[in-house]
């Protein structure tokens, strides 16, 4: 009888044994869920190195693509102290040394681990190429400096190189459209999608050495050399774009200098008319004339001194300004921009950054203003005395503050009579950021490289869903308790069937 039992009891635990193990089993191949794990987040760094200054952008964006380019947002920027890189023409290794502040910023913000996979670039654009101009090897060398500073750090460096006007005016088409999401939007669901009536949104840059001009016309280019061809998130487009070499604030401003020195007669003090009455400034010849944007005269004199002397003269100063421009030379009749450059005619709405921002930001017309206001404006501007002008913006250097006059009246002669806004002013915003992140050609340049940089491979996991893996857990302790207990029982009958004998 005792052997009957102790093999029913038997019987019965390895079947219950073999039941949970088997349902331990379907459970741990059934219901199998694949999923993908997030993407880590690249990083990347362009240098803007402008005419007149320096700026690190740090970017960063998730390792996936949508359509072949990065989702991509502004991390940090940095100002690179001193002058742009083209100003170190007597000490070209000072160039490489102005670099390293930024890229410390830039190092301490992006994990160690993947510093070494983190693309460098270094854009330079119109004062490099004005210096490129003068002279080629000298320009070469500031070049390698940068490089040699950028390599001792590690980051994957990807090049120094000078910007052609076009790329410069393309990318920084591209930045506006994207930040306005005209190119790529982000859904309620979580999607990245294109605009089916995206606005797409004209760019006007105006920097020291250079200003250009870029959107989509109504019609095709005419100009093939003027058509800048994209492709971005599966999407190709055809921009006008425009650059205009010596006709950056800066060298705008030498232009008139130039022109009323020329026609001042053998006289060393000249009436400037953009000047504030009360201002006045030495300048030397060979200052004055350093420029591959200015012709010198004869019997140039470098050693010689001017005085430029303030009249603060509003409309004479318009009517000069106007002269330094040439309207007239084009090719292609009422296409036209200036200078004989073909441009057709401007269309949709546009951005104004840079030194359309800053200029128009001191006088409190920012970002839109009515032309009549406008122009009211300059005129009470440009008539103030230096004096009052001074004590007025008592925290803004003098070298700034004098040409705020000059300025403003230049970017109305190319608004108006160059590119042609008279009729369509109101479709022109002033702006130095949009969501954040500053205007500008880096922004687009690292979309654009984007393309280029592959995308991460999807990682994905295999697993169960939680409650589904809790049962699985139960019922295989469960089937090794049952174990257990086979054999305490076999060990209990052995022991009493011992006990017996």
């Amino acid at each position: 009888m005792a052997i009957q039992m102790k093999a029913l009891l038997l019987g019965a635990a390895m079947a219950a044994v073999g039941c949970t193990t088997i349902i331990a089993l379907v459970l741990s191949l059934a219901n199998h869920q694949t999923l993908d794990q997030p993407y880590s987040t690249q990083y990347g760094i362009v240098f803007d190195a402008g005419s007149t200054h320096t700026a690190l952008f740090l970017y960063q964006w998730l390792g996936s693509k949508e359509n072949n380019t990065g989702i991509v947002s502004q991390k940090q920027s940095c100002d690179v102290d001193g002058d742009g890189i083209s100003s170190y023409v007597q000490k070209p290794p000072a160039a490489g040394e102005s670099l390293k502040k930024c890229l410390n910023v830039a190092k301490a913000a992006i994990p160690e681990g993947q510093q070494k996979t983190t693309p460098v670039y270094l854009g330079a654009t119109a004062g490099m190429r004005l210096l490129s101009l003068q002279n080629k090897s000298l320009a070469d060398s500031i070049l390698v400096e940068v490089t040699k500073t950028i390599q001792s750090y590690p980051f994957d460096f990807r090049g120094a190189r000078i910007l052609s006007g076009m790329e410069e005016g393309a990318y920084g088409w591209i930045t506006i459209n994207y930040l306005l999401e005209s190119l790529i939007k982000h859904t309620f669901e979580g999607q990245w999608i294109h605009p089916k009536a995206g606005k797409i949104i004209g760019a006007l840059d105006l920097g020291g050495s250079s200003t250009q001009i870029s959107f989509t016309p109504k019609d095709p280019v005419k100009n093939p050399a003027s058509a800048f061809n994209l492709q971005l998130y599966g999407y190709k487009y055809e921009v006008y774009t425009q650059s205009y070499l010596c006709y950056g604030k800066d060298q705008a401003l030498r232009k008139l200098q130039v022109y009323l020195h020329k026609n001042a007669g053998s006289s060393s003090v000249i009436s400037h008319p953009c000047y504030h009455v009360g201002y006045n400034i030495n300048v030397t010849l060979d200052d004055l004339y350093n420029s591959p944007c200015v012709d010198k005269p004869n019997n140039f004199n470098p050693t010689a001194t001017i005085l430029f002397s303030g009249t603060g003269n509003s409309s004479l100063c318009l009517s000069v300004m106007e002269k330094i421009i040439n309207f007239t030379d084009c090719g292609f009749s009422s296409e036209c921009g200036f200078n004989g450059a073909y441009q057709p005619q401007v269309n949709g709405e546009f951005f104004a950054f840079s030194a359309y921002f800053y200029t128009f930001d001191f006088l409190g017309l920012v970002p839109k203003a009515p032309l009549t206001r406008v122009l009211s404006t300059i005129d009470t501007h440009c008539n103030k005395t230096w004096t009052t002008l001074t004590a007025e913006n008592p925290t803004i250097k003098a070298k700034y503050l004098k040409d705020y006059c000059a300025s403003a009246h230049y970017i109305m002669t190319i608004l108006l009579k160059g590119y042609k806004f008279s009729n369509t002013w109101d479709q022109i915003s002033f702006e130095k950021q949009v969501a954040d992140t500053d205007v500008g050609w880096t922004l687009g340049y690292m979309l654009n490289l984007t393309n280029m940089i592959p995308s991460e491979r999807t990682r994905a996991v295999t697993g169960v869903p939680h409650s589904q893996w809790a049962a699985q857990i139960f019922f295989i302790v469960f089937a090794l308790f049952l174990s257990l207990l086979i054999v305490v029982i076999l060990f209990v009958c052995d022991l009493s069937h011992l006990v017996v004998s």
